[in-house]
């Protein structure tokens, strides 16, 4: 994410060296980061590129911190928060500044909290802000913010300025650098095992992905590796078993990283508990072996691609979410050529990072701060060096102009549109419904639901309020009979949330438990819950895949808590706007091939081109959508038990 000046005071350091292989690390994981964010389906473990990111920021820091207490008896700490802040603040900056007047301008939907988002950003207090007030990092549709990834930089930011004070206490106090690395190890596990414990399901997730004290044991294993592996002290030429066992642990713990990065979700319980622990010890070995000038790691990962990718990668992290969420709101039809869409994506991300580092981070890198009173004397003469290059004042003071005026009038609560309204009513009108829809199950578990009673049900008139029903949502008699005395158990996202009040009209005994930006990983604890009450009913309705891709593995994880005895009928996603939409769809209906008694209800064929069911997101269906959703699943179930 950053690349260390190797600087002290304006001059190099005597015996440091720029390890051109890190650069090779730093685009491997910013390279994870994207592809997660675009194609989550492809490469689910991406996000543990940010823990790479922190071991090396670990390493690199504390080498160069000791290399100059080595080499003068001291450190210039102003020194080192003033080149870290000419490294870090002007790109950060104007990605706030830019993206705070995109959202102005053409996304006001965004601007709840702005003030608050861009001002704690600006001390690297985010991540805290984040754990109060931010949504998960793994909720991929509810609003998502385009500052989210920014949590990490915060806790770089913490880093940089307590670190050199306590690295220096440590030095002083205790000396032995034995010692010393033993104690940073001890609090390293003692923030991997904070993790552990904190989390105890969706409910902490935010708690343990964004807090300081739970994620800083990745920077503390950098920080020891430099402390019993400084970059100086390594011998360049070593025996050929030596070379052979670094190459080897250097090729090891590359392959043990590209495993968690296709196979470590971020929902899975031992990701918290063990998995980004691994993580950082995997990232930690392969930069020993980088690190090594008598290893070939860092030859491997030397070339011209990683090069370039991981001196912009500080500034490819910065403005990927920014690029990613104003284009996916933008582009109406992501899903049906995801690919495509996410190559554009990255060539953008590529060249708004590169301006950057051109025109931003390198120039105010190495601008001379103390100079600005004569810059600024010189830029307001009217013969000035400067010239026609004055004009970027302008559109610079129209962007900071409104930014801020976004910051003033950003609204601390975000307000409610029509479907969200309708969401909050209907939600409301299902709690009420569940206790009678509860009671119903009940009192029919007291009947033998016999062939014998069906048919009687079948042959009852319909009263006139149940032929309004029937004609309102188009099904026959024997369809709106045979689902209105069926149990149902109903657990979703928004998508059912909204639609609640019309499946509860038609399914009597509904049991609704429905929830904005629900994702399947949550749904677990609600059926655990409801299995524990004796509450779960014969038939249960699951809508989620709208929020997150989802995998095989979590279907399965679903299917073995609902448990024997029970009929699953699954509803397929329709969420053009996001890139999983066909994965998780495929995914569906490759689990009803997989387990008995799962049945799809393939809303998203049955809607495909039916704008008009849907709200302007064309996610969410309108009333007129929740008609046909309805009786899509209606007929789709009664169809189902009238085969038993």
């Amino acid at each position: 994410m950053q690349q260390v000046q190797t600087k002290t005071k304006g001059k190099r350091l005597k015996h440091s060296r720029y390890i051109t292989g890190f650069d090779g690390v730093r685009a491997l994981a910013v390279i994870g980061v994207i592809i997660y964010h675009l194609l989550p389906y492809k490469l689910q473990g991406g996000y543990l590129g940010v823990p790479t990111f922190f071991v090396v920021s670990g390493y690199l820091i504390t080498d160069l911190l000791l290399q100059e207490w080595e080499q003068n008896g001291r450190i210039d700490f102003l020194g080192f928060y003033a080149r870290r802040l000419k490294r870090l603040y002007p790109a950060l900056v104007f990605m706030l500044v830019g993206t705070g007047t995109y959202i102005t301008l053409f996304q006001r939907s965004l601007l709840t909290n702005l003030r608050s988002i861009i001002s704690s950003n600006l001390v690297y207090l985010y991540n805290w802000w984040e754990v109060g007030h931010g949504q998960s990092y793994f909720d991929r549709f509810n609003g998502e913010s385009p500052f989210t990834h920014l949590w990490s930089l915060s806790i770089e930011g913490q880093y940089y300025l307590i670190w050199p004070l306590i690295l220096i206490a440590l030095v002083l106090i205790i000396r032995k650098k034995k010692t010393i690395a033993y104690i940073l190890l001890a609090f390293a596990v003692i923030s991997a095992l904070l993790m552990g414990f904190i989390y105890t399901g969706p409910s902490t997730l935010n708690r343990v992905y964004y807090g300081t004290d739970t994620r800083m044991f990745s920077i503390i294993f950098g920080a020891v590796l430099a402390i019993v592996w400084p970059s100086a002290h390594l011998r360049k030429h070593i025996n050929r078993r030596s070379r052979l066992i670094l190459d080897g642990l250097g090729i090891g713990s590359f392959l043990l990283m590209v495993y968690l990065y296709f196979e470590l979700a971020g929902q899975n319980t031992f990701t918290y508990r063990g998995g980004m622990f691994i993580m950082a010890i995997a990232s930690m070995a392969l930069i020993a072996t980088c690190a090594h000038p008598g290893a070939d790691v860092n030859r491997w990962l030397t070339n011209p691609v990683f090069s370039w990718i991981g001196t912009r990668s500080y500034g490819i992290y910065l403005y990927q979410f920014p690029v990613m969420i104003f284009y996916e709101m933008r582009v109406p039809d992501i899903a049906s050529h995801p690919i495509t869409h996410a190559v554009i994506e990255i060539l953008l991300i590529m060249g708004i990072s590169e301006l950057s580092y051109r025109f931003i981070e390198r120039p105010l890198r190495h601008y001379n701060y103390r100079k600005l009173g004569e810059t600024i004397y010189e830029f307001v003469q009217p013969n000035s060096k400067y010239g026609l290059k004055r004009l970027w004042l302008a559109p610079a003071v129209i962007l900071v102009g409104v930014c801020l005026y976004g910051s003033a009038i950003a609204p601390t609560k975000a307000g409610r549109n029509v479907l969200q309204e309708s969401i909050l009513k209907n939600q409301s009108s299902a709690n009420v419904h569940n206790k009678q829809a509860l009671a119903k199950q009940r009192k029919a578990r007291k009947i033998a639901a016999s062939k014998k009673r069906m048919k009687h049900l079948l042959n009852k008139k319909l009263t006139i309020k149940q032929y309004k029903i029937a004609k309102k949502y188009q099904l026959t008699k024997q369809q709106y009979l045979t689902v209105s005395h069926q149990p149902l158990t109903a657990i979703g996202d928004s998508i059912m949330a909204d639609n609640s009040h019309d499946l509860q009209t038609v399914f009597k005994q509904a049991y609704v438990s429905a929830k904005v930006g629900r994702q399947i990983w949550q749904a677990g604890d609600v059926l655990k819950e409801l299995k524990r009450k004796n509450e779960l009913a014969p038939n249960v309705l699951i809508n989620l895949g709208t929020n997150a891709p989802m995998t095989p593995a979590q279907v399965k994880s679903v299917v073995q808590t609902v448990g024997k005895g029970h009929r699953i009928f699954w509803v397929t996603t329709h969420v053009p706007t996001r890139n999983w939409e066909t994965e998780v769809n495929n995914t569906i209906h490759q689990a009803s091939k997989t387990y008995k008694h799962f049945y799809v209800i393939d809303w998203h064929r049955y809607s495909f081109n039916q704008t008009d069911w849907f709200w302007g997101d064309n996610v969410h269906p309108n009333p007129k959508g929740n008609i046909y959703y309805t009786h899509l699943i209606a007929r789709e179930i009664s169809k189902h038990l009238m085969m038993k």
